[in-house]
């Protein structure tokens, strides 16, 4: 499978591949989350300040608003951390906690 998918890239800008991959994560953002609420045991009717549908709809969404992520997680009994890090190797920068919640 990583073969076809290096085949695939090496046709492809760097532009679209950096695209493909960043879709390729919010697809899997949207699959973890309602794999974390499952784990859980947590059902879509039981968040407050959510309705079921709304829930079902953020789960399929492949663009969420941090702040929705948040609540989300929070009525899950999970917190949230992002960190930003150096895609290339740039001695200056390390990675580095922006957010944890």
């Amino acid at each position: 499978m990583r073969d076809a998918i290096k085949m695939m890239e090496s046709k492809m800008t760097p532009e679209s591949v950096a695209r493909s991959r960043m879709m390729a994560e919010q697809e899997i953002l949207t699959i973890k989350l309602g794999q974390l609420r499952e784990k859980l045991g947590v059902k879509q009717d039981e968040f407050d300040n959510f309705s079921q549908t709304s829930i079902s709809r953020l789960e399929k969404r492949k663009d969420i608003r941090v702040s929705t992520l948040i609540e989300y997680l929070n009525n899950l009994g999970m917190g949230l951390e992002i960190k930003t890090f150096p895609k290339k190797s740039v001695k200056k920068i390390k990675e580095e906690v922006l957010l944890r919640i």
